[in-house]
């Protein structure tokens, strides 16, 4: 897999201001990041789906709920500055890496993402989960694109050929649109979903290396904990976007109600939002962390890899039909996911990566 690709002369430091990283520390973060966007792919769709299919009905809610565990990162911030302290006394410790500049780009970039988490949790009160596992797997190809844009992402045939069936399997999808829909769906609201969940794909395809471009343009060390500060500024401002647009719709006063005609109960209902909020951090966390340890492109095939597993959880949690159009998207997902890592396979086969 891709642990450093054309970021220019950006280098992740060690938080420290002494120097870069250790190639070990670079591996284990990359892995960790790696298991905490593995964990969000694959429940983060069930987990919002069961929100709307045992009585929930705020879609600003659940899509606030994405990134409302932001201030777990200030733990983590908390850790590394005493670490930093420890090491180097007091006096030579910042409280904070992040720039006037840095927060700004990334402000924009968290109003993106509240945006693009509000297309998505539309669209999932739609449709089932194993359709929009499927359209999302589509957003690869626009990560794809976006990169090479961008970061000047370097492509092989066996990563074209990737895109190109991922975006296939979307499209066998689409000319059977409907033939899934929830019996408490209109076909109007069902297309409506469809290509909601389309836009957040293609949105998100646009942030993951928006972000990567943000490191290289940055004029210092880009450390884990510059990464964390930007995180946490960015999933604040797409909590704070997707609050505006609850009080504006009136959400936060029917949530009482809603918890009292919420099927699992009040305490169901609170234990359902809070598992939706640490599970999809865990999703943006190892998003944006394999993103700037890795790359966006690399970010954007491990979310589509886990789609497939969430297709099957939700046929047998959920119930949900599976066609034959599912079953041929599900096949061609498979295989552009197994295309991509062959390439890069035959890749490290020819040179060893560096981590500098």
């Amino acid at each position: 897999m891709e642990l450093e690709s054309n970021k220019g002369s950006r280098r992740m430091g060690d938080g420290g201001g002494g120097g870069g990283m250790t190639k070990s520390m670079k591996k284990a973060l990359l892995i960790v990041n790696c298991i905490l966007l593995s964990l969000g792919s694959a429940c983060g769709p069930l987990v919002l789906r069961l929100y709307f299919l045992k009585g929930g009905k705020g879609v600003w809610i659940s899509a606030a709920l994405e990134t409302a565990g932001w201030p777990f990162i200030l733990l983590a911030l908390l850790v590394s500055y005493l670490y930093r302290r420890s090491r180097n006394g007091p006096q030579a410790t910042k409280l904070s890496f992040i720039t006037w500049r840095l927060f700004l780009a990334s402000a924009v970039l968290g109003v993106l993402t509240g945006l693009d988490d509000y297309l998505y949790a539309s669209g999932v009160s739609y449709i089932p989960v194993s359709t929009s596992a499927l359209i999302i797997a589509s957003q690869l190809a626009f990560t794809a694109v976006f990169a090479f844009l961008l970061v000047r992402q370097k492509f092989t045939a066996f990563s074209v050929n990737s895109i190109f069936l991922l975006c296939l399997g979307a499209g066998v999808l689409a000319t059977h649109a409907g033939s899934d829909k929830p019996p408490d769906v209109t076909k109007e609201k069902y297309f409506l979903g469809f290509f909601m969940t389309v836009g957040a794909a293609v949105l998100y395809g646009f942030v993951l290396p928006a972000i990567e471009f943000t490191y290289m343009k940055a004029t210092q060390y880009v450390s884990y904990t510059l990464v964390m500060e930007m995180q946490m500024v960015m999933f604040f401002f797409a909590t704070l976007f997707n609050v505006v647009g609850m009080i504006v719709h009136n959400e936060i006063q029917t949530m009482p109600k809603e918890a009292r005609e919420f099927e699992f109960g009040k305490v169901g209902y609170c234990l359902v939002l809070i598992a939706t909020a640490l599970i999809w951090q865990c999703f943006f966390v190892g998003a944006v962390g394999v993103a700037s340890i890795g790359s966006s492109l690399l970010s954007g095939v491990l979310i589509a890899t886990f789609l497939p597993v969430t297709e099957v959880l939700a046929v047998f949690i959920y119930h949900e039909p599976f066609g034959s159009e599912k079953a041929i998207a599900l096949i061609l997902s498979i295989w552009g996911f197994v295309s991509y890592f062959y390439g890069e396979y035959k890749q490290t086969k020819k040179s060893t990566p560096t981590l500098g």
